[in-house]
């Protein structure tokens, strides 16, 4: 028998749960679907439980910077297991008290693998669910297929956030985010780290310039980073992992306790069948028009990281890219997603953080820009915590003083960017953003002197 509602939501994340309870605030009937715990990766398997991880680092780190600076950081160890007990203490609570938020809400949830078995109908196991006004998909990613022999034994990063103990020798693969984020936590919880990249450029939506800083920095903590490192087979030696690599130099072995995927996610779509809806796809996810509707099933919808759209996959903009679809479906197609100015950060330490242009984008644009760039180790906010690695580069456009990008590396770098995030979204010059009064001294107060 199928059970028919308004609308039925693919996800329980961020996007999913914008468009949901707003269709569910207005009347509609709404069901929601999820294959893994109801609560999205960010609060179970990303950001949240990450960010914890980097906490306990963090404070590791901040000892050891001010070694013989009036700090003993002697001893001072991590946890590991103490520290996932206290992790779990976010995250365990979520699927439960997420489902039944949505309980409270009148928006009924199922559990399981869902597949479209029609152009707005979906199975899950023996259950049928019709939709009489729309479909979201709102499935989130995964990690992608890396191809080489062995690449499905690899440990993804939800595994690493759920490790009982921390192995002694890891190899991360690739050189993005969850590699660089995971291997600064690895390190200073004191396993041997390796990083592989198959490419001479890791991070490569940041500033080159201070992408290479932070790169001798990961090194000066004792992580190896290979750059041009192509990983070609992992196979299994006894208790251990054989990593076969290829690089300018030839083959090399590397051999570690364990190896984990940090070379990038897909959208989460292969399960949905979505041939059998109509629904056109592409590498990026749902293609998706500027309502955020399937371009070939138009009672289909897409949001957050399992969408083509033009939005980076990072959860604010999933959010956002829900609320969008959520007006839409209640007010007929009107309104379309501006990304400008959404800021990015990896959580390693210190951070490193970007809004807005790139030079190279910049450029490319065909804007004339003068960018204003510095190393700030030597300057009183890096000096005070004992930072060794901090820089910035700002973009400021020639004769209207408007700021196109800034690009940021030190401490608190992720809490800064903020500020011209803000400045950005509002129009704010150089010339206006510099008589701003922070409060002094903290991080804000050096921006006046970045632009």
């Amino acid at each position: 028998m199928t059970q028919r509602f308004d609308l039925i939501v693919v996800g329980s994340g961020s996007a999913a749960g914008a468009v949901a309870s707003r269709c569910r605030a207005a009347g509609w009937t709404v069901a929601m679907i999820d294959k893994h715990p109801f609560g999205g990766t960010c609060a179970l398997r990303g950001c949240d439980p990450k960010k914890v991880l980097v906490g306990a680092a963090a404070a590791i780190d901040a000892a050891h910077a001010l070694s013989g600076k009036g700090v003993r950081p002697d001893g001072l160890a991590i946890d590991w297991t103490a520290l996932l007990q206290f992790k779990r203490t976010f995250t365990d609570p979520v699927p439960e008290a997420r489902q039944a938020s949505l309980a409270r809400a009148g928006i009924e949830t199922f559990h399981g693998v869902a597949r479209f078995v029609g152009p707005v109908h979906l199975a899950i196991d023996d259950v049928r669910l019709e939709a009489t006004r729309a479909v979201v998909i709102a499935a989130g990613a995964a990690p992608a297929d890396l191809g080489f022999p062995g690449s499905e034994r690899l440990l993804t990063s939800d595994g690493f956030l759920e490790l009982p103990s921390l192995a002694s020798s890891i190899a991360f693969v690739g050189g993005g985010y969850i590699s660089f984020e995971f291997a600064h936590i690895a390190a200073r919880a004191g396993a041997r780290v390796i990083i592989l990249h198959r490419g001479s450029r890791p991070l490569a939506q940041f500033d080159a310039g201070l992408v290479e800083r932070l790169v001798h920095r990961t090194r000066a903590l004792g992580i190896d980073v290979r750059l041009d490192a192509e990983v070609q087979a992992v196979e299994a030696v006894g208790g251990s992992w054989r990593v076969s690599i290829r690089g300018p130099r030839g083959a090399a072995i590397v051999e570690v306790d364990l190896v984990v995927h940090g070379a990038g996610r897909v959208p989460d779509v292969r399960d949905l069948q979505l041939d059998a809806a109509g629904v056109q796809s592409l590498r990026e996810g749902v293609q998706v028009n500027e309502y955020l509707q399937s371009v070939s099933n138009p009672r289909v919808y897409a949001a957050g990281d399992c969408a083509a759209t033009g939005g980076p996959p990072l959860t604010p903009v999933a959010g956002y890219e829900g609320r969008i679809v959520a007006e839409n479906l209640l007010g007929g197609n009107h309104v379309t997603p501006d990304y400008t100015a959404i800021p990015s950060v990896v959580f390693t330490m210190p951070p490193l953080a970007r809004v807005g242009l790139s030079e190279d984008e910049a450029r490319a644009a065909g804007l004339r820009f003068t960018a204003r760039h510095e190393d700030t180790s030597g300057w009183y906010s890096s000096r005070r915590v004992g930072e060794a690695t901090s820089a910035f580069n700002v973009l400021v456009e020639e004769g209207t003083g408007r700021l196109l990008g800034a690009h940021l590396l030190g401490p608190h770098a992720d809490e800064t960017i903020n500020l011209f995030a803000l400045a950005m979204r509002a129009g704010v010059t150089a010339d206006r953003f510099k008589e701003m009064r922070w409060a002094y001294p903290t991080h804000a107060s050096d921006t006046a002197y970045m632009v």
